[in-house]
């Protein structure tokens, strides 16, 4: 069984005892965490699908902690006029364990 779900404006697909990386949520580690904007859930031959989310469909999970992705550089550059600037940013994510799938 899986499911497509929602959060921070992105989509994740979803097993069950699957370890994802979100984007920050705001909730203490081993805290549950309710995603309920379920896009869609599949149980071996039968699929819903959600306009736009399926009712009453919820995903459950544990928050393992927060940490930083991977730093992305940014580098800028004028030709013939001594400008160039880099920066850099690390987002800051969740790593949540799903528990369960349920609809």
């Amino acid at each position: 069984m899986y499911a497509i779900i929602e959060t921070g404006s992105k989509q994740y697909k979803v097993n069950e005892g699957e370890v994802i990386d979100v984007e920050l949520l705001f909730k203490a580690p081993e805290e549950k965490v309710v995603f309920d904007k379920v896009l869609l859930v599949s149980d071996k031959d039968k699929i819903e699908v959600g306009m736009p989310y399926v009712s009453g469909a919820k995903v459950t999970g544990k928050i393992m902690g927060d940490f930083k992705a991977e730093k992305v550089t940014t580098f800028k550059y004028k030709n013939k006029t001594n400008y160039h600037r880099t920066k850099g940013h690390r987002q800051p994510m969740t790593k949540v364990l799903i528990e369960e799938v349920s609809f």
